[in-house]
């Protein structure tokens, strides 16, 4: 009875620490002054001047494309600190097997989930989004597009829904689809 309490313990932990690192993701992706905070400073300010003189040069692609290039590199760097605390854990002698096997299992789902990820947003890139990122989490996905030039309609949401319904899981009210702006 023990070790079931501490296995559960041990997977709430483990639990919580992920939902912390995807949550701490999600908060730096917002904006880029988040990132300056968050240490980045020398190279978040040059990217600041480029984009503000991009933005006056009226070239608001290149902004859109370094929003999800950070975005994606925020998102592998999450998911690399989630995995190496799972790591410590899977090669700790003091945790007992049932941890063990936990974290492994965990880093199995976060190693597939990236291959997802990987894979859906080529398929919405293929049906002519200039840009999209997935966002997986343990029962939801979510999706950040770069708008059409003519704007993001109803028909763009269902056809993005319909391949990440087709390639995950996930059901169509699991998946949130955001416009970048």
């Amino acid at each position: 009875m023990v070790k079931v309490r501490k296995r559960g313990a041990v997977y709430g932990v483990i639990g919580l620490m992920l939902c912390v690192a995807v949550y701490l993701n999600w908060s730096y992706v917002k904006t880029p002054d988040d990132l300056v905070v968050a240490g980045q400073v020398e190279d978040e300010l040059a990217q600041a001047a480029d984009a503000a003189a991009e933005a006056e040069a009226g070239n608001a692609a290149a902004t859109a494309s370094d929003y999800f290039a950070q975005s994606r590199l925020s998102r592998e760097q999450a998911r690399d600190e989630a995995i190496s605390i799972l790591k410590e854990t899977v090669e700790s002698a003091t945790a007992d097997d049932g941890a063990k096997e936990a974290a492994s299992a965990k880093i199995s789902v976060l190693a597939e989930n990236s291959v997802t990820e990987a894979r859906v947003e080529s398929l919405i890139k293929a049906k002519g989004y200039a840009e999209a990122v997935v966002l997986i989490g343990d029962d939801s996905l979510s999706v950040i597009v770069q708008p059409p030039t003519g704007g993001f309609a109803a028909s763009d949401a269902a056809t993005i829904k319909d391949i990440i319904v087709t390639e995950t899981a996930f059901a169509a009210d699991q998946i949130k689809i955001v416009e970048a702006g």
